[in-house]
């Protein structure tokens, strides 16, 4: 089966650096940690940096499967500290723990992913397989950020800056059949 993919390249698209794709070998999952697709589109639009460009994932699937491509691919998306020269993110449409990311009362993400969403990424992720030919690694978002903050309603607490996808994210169903190998922090050193 192969996914339908729309493009819909972010303003600055033209703005961030080009990379051999032979220099990707890791793919990171992410949430978006936000309502809706909109919503995320609007945070992503947002410039952030000195050379135009904000913070965003490369592909993104909806709740209905639905995929798009923001940033292709040969592109170095801002997405995840330390990683991003050598990643393509994928970023799920999920609440997360929105609207009070880092309040240490709400660090629950009790989302469920959708059958449909979780297949789209599956089906996606087969085909980067063969698309991107140093792709090797897989990693969560909170694999590879585990910087802790101090809580925004509680600044003696710390709480982690990221944790998405999150613990609903069903990595044992996601990895089947897939050729990538699971990426943590001590393994990436």
């Amino acid at each position: 089966m192969s996914v339908v993919i729309h493009p819909d390249p972010l303003p600055y698209d033209a703005c961030l650096a080009r990379r051999p794709l032979a220099a990707v070998d890791l793919v990171v999952i992410h949430c978006t940690e936000l309502p809706d697709l909109a919503t995320a589109r609007q945070y992503g639009e947002q410039v952030l940096y000195g050379d135009g460009s904000g913070n965003s994932g490369h592909y993104y699937i909806d709740r209905d499967g639905s995929l798009s491509t923001w940033v292709e691919p040969d592109r170095i998306a801002h997405h995840v500290r330390g990683f991003n020269p050598r990643s393509v993110g994928i970023e799920l449409v999920n609440r997360g723990r929105w609207p009070n990311w880092l309040d240490a009362a709400h660090q629950s993400m009790d989302e469920a992913y959708p059958p449909v969403q979780i297949e789209a990424l599956r089906q996606w992720l087969l085909q980067l397989q063969d698309q991107l030919p140093g792709l090797r690694w897989i990693a969560g978002h909170e694999d590879l950020d585990t910087a802790q903050v101090p809580a925004s309603d509680d600044p003696g607490r710390s709480v982690r800056r990221k944790r998405d996808p999150g613990p609903r994210f069903p990595w044992p169903q996601v990895m089947t059949g897939l050729r990538l190998q699971r990426l943590t922090l001590d393994a990436a050193d």
